[in-house]
């Protein structure tokens, strides 16, 4: 691994995995595992920063974020999995890191603000969420990772670590690198109902969904919405089920649901119908995975074990050479 650069990301388990997290950000980690030295940790610490008050789901999610990743694609043999709360030197090193924090860095976090707005309806008035971009940069530079994979909104993110890692080494001296944004494309995908594809929505396909749910979500799909009977012309191109065609369905039936939606020689009931079965087709080795690793849930716990001795020995490593420049 030494003759590879190193990116880290992470995700919360806040709960099972949809298409929106697999195209999102999972297939560029499955992608990148094999050209790449890659940390890939569960935040579960992260979990609580927005969801302290109910934390009695997290560790059952815990396992099934593993599995889910596992099912996937992401492989032990190539990248290093790990559970964020098993290491505690990201807490000593998050300590650390925020007694050299400015607090206006964090204050001007557009994440910060944009939540602030979203999750209203929660008390958001803590240490623990105003400070999360502290506990990230020690995530990321504890394993002194070249890069972070992240799409364009999280760029910000990114730009604090490199300001902390940046201030820790003018005044302590060179430990850290200066981690790099990695953008990556995602492929456009929406919930059922055309908006984001969310758990707090309800609109979302999950990885671990069967057969009927498959069926019954796209069943519900939004199609034209100017398209009133199979006898009217539709426009794929604003037909959330035509876009799902495009990443799941072969390129000639794309191309023939495309010519035939436009000249109203299709109806949407039928068009579902011939992209629910790619789509389960897409999702059944995953779902045959997904059953291994169910039934063994010590080897998925020896996993997890595994993961964290290798993430730990690195963190070991980085947090003996901080306190040596820190002289303490």
């Amino acid at each position: 691994m030494a003759d590879k650069k190193r990116i880290l990301s992470g995700m919360r388990p806040t709960g099972p995995l949809h298409l929106g997290n697999l195209h999102g950000a999972l297939a560029n980690w499955i992608d990148m595992q094999e050209r790449y030295d890659c940390f890939f940790f569960i935040a579960d610490w992260h979990a609580l920063t927005s969801s302290y008050e109910n934390t009695e789901t997290i560790s059952d999610y815990v396992k099934q974020m593993m599995i889910d990743w596992l099912s996937a694609g992401l492989s032990p043999e190539k990248c290093t999995l790990f559970v964020q709360s098993h290491i505690k030197e990201h807490a000593e090193l998050f300590l650390l890191l925020s007694m050299i924090t400015p607090v206006p860095w964090l204050e001007r976090n557009p994440t910060y603000k944009d939540q602030i707005v979203q999750l209203a309806s929660k008390d958001l008035s803590t240490f623990g969420f105003l400070g999360y971009p502290v506990l990230q940069a020690a995530d990321i530079i504890i394993y002194k990772a070249d890069g972070v994979p992240v799409g364009v909104d999280q760029v910000p993110h990114v730009e604090i670590t490199r300001e902390i890692a940046r201030r820790f080494n003018y005044l302590y001296g060179d430990t850290f690198p200066e981690p790099q944004a990695m953008l990556t494309e995602t492929a456009k995908i929406l919930g059922w109902d055309r908006r984001k594809m969310s758990k707090s929505y309800d609109n979302a396909i999950y990885l671990s969904d069967s057969t009927e749910q498959v069926m019954e979500k796209v069943s519900k799909m939004i199609t034209d919405p100017a398209r009133k009977r199979k006898s009217d012309p539709g426009n794929p191109e604003i037909c959330n089920v035509f876009d799902f065609h495009k990443l799941y369905s072969p390129q000639p039936l794309v191309d023939e649901i495309n010519q035939q939606c436009r000249q109203a020689e299709i109806g949407c009931v039928a068009c579902k119908k011939k992209m629910a079965k790619n789509l389960i087709a897409f999702l059944d080795p995953i779902r045959e995975k997904r059953h291994h690793y169910e039934e063994r849930p010590e080897l998925v716990a020896e996993l997890i074990l595994a993961g964290g001795s290798k993430a730990r020995e690195v963190a070991q490593q980085t947090m003996e050479e901080v306190r040596a420049a820190i002289r303490i």
